[in-house]
């Protein structure tokens, strides 16, 4: 599991100027979780998605991955192995002249043997649907495409945990159902561990637990069902809640028997349905 105790943080922009990003942060995330963390800006997000594969070091606290501490320099290799990540926007990620190279490109620098590469590389494809595209350039392939042959790459090199880091931002809607689509599959069929981080609450209701930052801290925790129910909290926190969610109250205060715990349209089809 991912174990995160006290975890600090703290920017030092200049001398006199220090802000405080991460305050006193515990969670555990175990393997086969599927967790969004979400937050108005610069609640901690993306600050703390960067520690969980050492891209940043703790100020204060700990973070252990399958028991190695992130501070720990000798393990920071395989630390990162075990945690792949994906960024924003899928071109700062893709550095080959063909798919198949792009995929295979961490596993060079890990020393991957060829056969074991070709067979990592064919496995990622057809996890992601794009063993069409093998041999087709990175450039040209859709934004929801181009996402997918990032993940693609962070599987390759048998990841447990996958942070994805606001992965859907710069699609459209289509490439986003694609990425959440592939990022489902891997959780649920290849049982890696999911840590989402985003700001469309449509996406974190896909996930089984939901962490709130608000100013470096957790400030709500748990299902999604009862996190995007407390909507004064949310409201306060500058955050919205599912459009479903808020059809499903608004229908239950008129007095339809609409459970408000609503996070998804086919859930709202077989409760309007039965006043059909």
């Amino acid at each position: 599991m991912i174990k995160i105790k006290n975890l600090g943080y703290i920017y030092h922009l200049h001398k006199k100027n220090q802000v405080k990003a991460l305050d006193n942060i515990s969670l555990e995330i175990k393997r086969g979780d599927f967790v969004s963390i979400i937050g108005s800006n610069g609640s901690g997000k993306s600050t703390l998605a960067k520690h969980l594969n050492c891209l940043l070091l703790p100020t204060s606290g700990n973070i252990w991955v399958n028991g190695m501490n992130t501070k720990d320099k000798d393990k920071v290799w395989a630390i990162r192995q075990k945690v792949g990540m994906v960024f924003q926007n899928p071109d700062n990620q893709l550095v080959a002249t063909t798919v198949e190279d792009d995929i295979a490109f961490g596993l060079e620098n890990i020393g991957v043997s060829e056969r074991v590469m070709k067979e990592r590389v064919h496995w990622a494809l057809q996890v992601v649907e794009m063993e069409e595209y093998k041999n087709s350039e990175p450039h040209l392939l859709s934004g929801g495409q181009k996402q997918k042959v990032a993940i693609a790459g962070a599987i390759a090199m048998h990841s447990s945990y996958l942070v994805l880091d606001e992965p859907t931002a710069m699609l459209d809607p289509h490439g986003r159902r694609e990425v959440m689509d592939t990022i489902k599959k891997l959780n649920k069929e290849e049982n890696i561990t999911i840590i989402y981080i985003t700001h469309l609450m449509e996406e974190a209701a896909e996930s089984n637990r939901v962490v709130v930052l608000d100013k470096g801290k957790i400030a709500l925790m748990g299902r999604p069902e009862k996190v995007f129910t407390q909507v004064e909290t949310l409201k306060k926190l500058k955050l919205d809640i599912p459009q479903i969610t808020e059809l499903a109250l608004r229908l239950n205060q008129k007095g339809l028997d609409i459970s408000p715990h609503t996070l998804k349209v086919e859930e709202m089809v077989d409760h309007l349905c039965l006043y059909v």
